[in-house]
């Protein structure tokens, strides 16, 4: 009872009260709508009636359920703390429900191609006159207005057209996907702390918005250091694999004593115990890697002084 409730009760989630509406399919959308169900909201998800959600099938491997059926773990594992209803929103009585639903909720996410939703009376200017308060976020691949804005967008394009392949993978190999749907899963981490602005926004305004996400937008955001390597120096960014990081040294994989591999990373100050924590002698001292072959130039600081690793 350290914070004031009896033994065994689960705190409510600091998102309790606030009921979210799920339109979303695959990854992205259900990633962030899973998130503000872990932060207590209550999330319903609607799915096709026919086939529901396209990762339900999205298998092996599947989890064989209760009642004699089985969905994909892709599914699950994107959909928890989710309630779900089975919506045919282009039928008439389909629509009317989700419009029902939404006067209801305080957040509707979709995914749907551009202009999708708004065909069927669904769009953010007919929910938010019956709704004023409702935060509407829309994700698509590469925005809600602009050239591409017609085009879809998944995860291994966005990799690839972000240039987040091209720093990805070993020297003189051809680029590399991330192991995961890495494109997918921050802009779902962006919708979600959008929303949560949103919801803290309304709080003051007491209306509220329509959030456009992008994919393509969403993974050169967080192209980081390598952008603004860019950005600052001109030369593109190259993969470098595990072994060679442009900007700090030591990094890179050494050999233990016992056989096989281990990673070892540490800044200047401290590469003496990352020796010792990998098994270097103490005499033979960690050095700076040799250049990146067309890498990055000499760094040079206000003061005249310069580093390369």
């Amino acid at each position: 009872m350290a914070d004031g409730r009896p033994q065994g009760e689960v705190a409510a989630g600091a998102l309790a009260g606030v009921r979210v509406l799920d339109m979303t399919r695959v990854l992205a959308g259900p990633f962030a709508a899973q998130i503000l169900g872990d932060l207590g909201a209550d999330v319903i998800k609607v799915e096709h009636p026919a086939r529901g959600d396209d990762t339900r099938q999205w298998g092996p491997p599947f989890l064989d359920a209760a009642d004699g059926g089985r969905v994909a773990a892709y599914y699950l594992a994107a959909n928890r703390n989710k309630r779900a209803v089975a919506i045919d929103f282009a039928r008439p009585e389909g629509r009317a429900l989700v419009l029902r639903l939404a006067e209801r909720c305080d957040v509707l996410l979709e995914n749907y191609r551009v202009g999708t939703l708004a065909r069927h009376g669904l769009g953010y200017d007919a929910l938010a006159a019956r709704n004023p308060r409702l935060v509407m976020v829309s994700i698509t691949g590469f925005g809600q207005t602009g050239p591409w804005r017609e085009r879809p967008g998944y995860d291994f394009l966005i990799q690839a057209l972000s240039g987040l392949m091209s720093i990805t993978g070993e020297p003189e190999r051809p680029p590399m996907k991330v192991g995961v749907a890495i494109a997918d899963l921050l802009t779902g981490l962006y919708a979600a702390i959008g929303t949560l602005a949103a919801l803290a926004e309304r709080e003051r305004s007491g209306r509220g918005q329509h959030l456009d996400l992008s994919l393509f937008e969403a993974t050169v955001g967080t192209l980081a250091n390598q952008a603004m390597n860019y950005l600052v120096t001109g030369p593109r960014p190259r993969h470098a694999g595990a072994t060679r990081i442009p900007t700090s040294c030591p990094i890179r994989t050494f050999p233990p004593p016992t056989g096989g591999s281990s990673s070892a990373s540490a800044t200047t100050a401290s590469s003496p115990r990352c020796a010792r924590c990998s098994g270097i002698p103490s005499g033979r001292p960690i050095r700076a890697l040799p250049p990146i072959p067309n890498g990055w130039p000499i760094a040079k600081s206000s003061s005249g002084a310069s580093a390369r690793c």
